[in-house]
């Protein structure tokens, strides 16, 4: 399966489940674990876990078995790792906390460079 329909399949798996702000994260070139981050935002734990396993089932009904599935137990936060794509689905306030959008962004990582180049004069 080509990473485009991989990164549709996984994003149409959400939307399935009213999976909240949903953004996709282009990380080539700036990891070699994966090429693209789903982050997306469950209502509760029980709503988490419910996302995170119709992403599973999609995957797996197209035959893309994921390669790991992290924290179902607990719910706030379920990685499902599909090789290209990796889609966490996060509580609101698990979001908010790790906040993975800025951890990705360029912008982020050019504010850390900025801080150092000024540590450093």
């Amino acid at each position: 399966m080509s990473i485009d329909k991989l990164k549709q399949l996984a994003i149409t798996a959400l939307e399935d489940l009213k999976a909240e702000d949903i953004t996709v994260i282009d990380v080539i070139g700036k990891t070699t674990v994966t090429d693209w981050i789903i982050v997306a935002t469950g209502s509760s734990s029980r709503h988490v876990k419910s996302i995170a396993n119709n992403v599973v089932i999609k995957a797996k009904n197209a035959n893309q078995k994921p390669l790991g599935i992290e924290g179902e137990g607990e719910g706030e936060w379920v990685l499902v790792d599909l090789g290209d794509v990796i889609v966490h689905v996060m509580q609101r306030q698990v979001r908010e906390y790790y906040d993975l959008e800025s951890l990705w962004s360029v912008e982020a990582m050019d504010e850390q460079t900025q801080r150092r180049e000024q540590d450093v004069s």
